[in-house]
């Protein structure tokens, strides 16, 4: 596995819309891996391919001590609502209330080619919407109603609140 760079703000890739994998290969898995272990390095608890420079429908999360390695993931339904603050490992610092759906419903392939779905709420369902919107060239900052809402926090100051 290796640590894979992220790009980070306004690099063309992260808005571009990804591509739909074709077949679930040992490239694929292989990438799935590199992201994986590029997001638990960076820290982070969700990536996507876009933030890696790959333009392909993957997606890595880590919530509750459960990952998931997701292919071509979609939201098939959504419901709620929920404001909760969100940062963004392309966006380094940077964090705003987001309002999104509560809950949601989602299809995708496992690292294995596996169809699968999942019925998500809290953390996982927040995740899941801000990476599968990565894919679609969306950042979080596109849901701001004003950019004002953007709050930066050095990184030494960030550091700090992690250890308290």
């Amino acid at each position: 596995m290796a640590v894979l760079p992220i790009l980070t703000g306004d690099h063309p890739l992260l808005r571009q819309q990804a591509k739909k994998v074709g077949k679930v290969d040992r490239y694929v898995q292989k990438l799935l891996d590199d992201m994986l272990e590029t997001m638990r390095a960076a820290p982070g608890i969700g990536l996507a391919a876009n933030q890696v420079g790959r333009l392909l429908r993957l997606v890595t999360i880590e919530v509750d001590d459960t990952v998931y390695q997701l292919v071509n993931p979609e939201v098939l339904s959504s419901e709620g609502e929920a404001i909760i603050e969100e940062g963004c490992l392309s966006l380094p610092g940077y964090y705003a209330d987001v309002e999104r759906p509560a809950k949601v419903g989602v299809k995708a392939l496992t690292r294995n080619g596996k169809p699968v779905k999942i019925n998500a709420d809290g953390m996982l369902a927040r995740v899941l919407q801000h990476e599968i919107d990565h894919l679609n060239g969306v950042l979080f900052i596109d849901h701001l109603k004003n950019l004002s809402d953007l709050r930066y926090v050095a990184p030494e100051e960030e550091a700090k609140e992690l250890k308290e």
